[in-house]
């Protein structure tokens, strides 16, 4: 037997301009996750079990278009393997499916990882992100690839589409409360109705996308010098761009102001939108009164997580 695990993620700042060459910060949140195990089976084929989804099919028997299907696929070829062994793969995840936190790059990361190491043959962490990679396009479209990158490296990530991967490290740790609207929030459709936006006035959007920019390097140089507190405003502020963006909703803006009503320094959409999550900046003493506000106010669940060096 073989077995892996890949942590959720949020995006802290910066999404949906990132998609557009702007920086985003991004981090792992081990809270949830997804575990992955192996092993060699008796029966010919490969036999996927994913409970959480209601999966139990032998994998030529999943459409190609299948994202589980592809990602174990392109480990195949990645590894040169022209015939498949029989196997029984069981994904089991924490992660809420098309929420902001990362289920479809965690699924793959972690099958990667399992699998690679199943026949043998351990891929790098490069190797891994990039086949996770090709699996998002699946879920999005046109991903900015910041979801398999935090994942795969399970550290906090500043990262720019197409430019080396830089990872940096947190000055002083702080905490943040995940709101989870309960609505399935599929980003493709979120990023595709904001490039019709762009595509419409460039300019405008353009200047949006720089203020962006903007927040996202105060947030990263507030993260590394141990100023966590600067945090709050920047939230607030880039929670307002995304409101003009049309990505936020009524479920995620009555979050956003029970958490602030709560105690929160700060709050914002964290993802896509549409549904999926918010996170709220909080300090330790408030993050229970926050967690138990955002519940009232509709949450279908609450996380409270700490962000650090791992």
């Amino acid at each position: 037997m073989t077995s892996a695990s890949a942590p959720g993620k949020v995006i802290l700042f910066g999404e949906h301009a990132v998609v557009h060459g702007r920086p985003a910060l991004a981090v792992p949140v081990t809270q949830v996750h997804v575990d992955v195990e192996i092993r060699d089976s008796s029966r010919a084929g490969i036999w996927l079990h994913a409970p959480g989804i209601y999966l139990h099919a032998e994998l030529s028997k999943l459409p190609r278009t299948n994202a589980l299907r592809t990602v174990i696929e392109n480990v195949f070829r990645s590894l040169g393997m022209v015939a498949a062994p029989s196997l029984k793969v069981t994904v089991k995840s924490s992660i809420p499916v098309a929420s902001g936190l990362g289920s479809g790059a965690a699924v793959a990361v972690a099958v990667t990882r399992a699998l690679s190491s199943h026949l043998g043959y351990p891929l790098s962490d490069e190797q891994v992100n990039a086949l996770a990679f090709e699996a998002e396009k699946l879920h999005h479209g046109t991903p900015s690839g910041i979801d398999n990158t935090v994942i795969t490296y399970s550290r906090p990530v500043y990262f720019i589409k197409n430019q080396p991967i830089e990872t940096f490290n947190v000055g002083s740790p702080f905490t943040i409360v995940i709101g989870d609207t309960g609505i399935s929030a599929p980003t493709r459709e979120s990023v595709g109705d904001v490039r019709k936006l762009w595509e419409a006035d460039k300019a405008k959007w353009e200047t949006v996308f720089n203020q962006i920019r903007e927040i996202v390097q105060a947030a990263k140089n507030a993260i590394e010098s141990g100023k966590w507190p600067k945090l709050g405003p920047l939230m607030d502020e880039n929670h307002a761009l995304l409101q003009q963006m049309t990505v936020s909703s009524p479920e995620l803006d009555r979050l956003v102001l029970a958490a602030k009503t709560s105690g929160a320094i700060g709050a914002k959409l964290s993802g896509g939108g549409r549904g999926g999550n918010m996170i709220a900046l909080v300090h330790d003493s408030d993050a229970e009164k926050v967690a138990d506000a955002l519940k009232a106010a509709g949450a279908k669940n609450s996380i409270i997580t700490k962000i650090e060096n791992i």
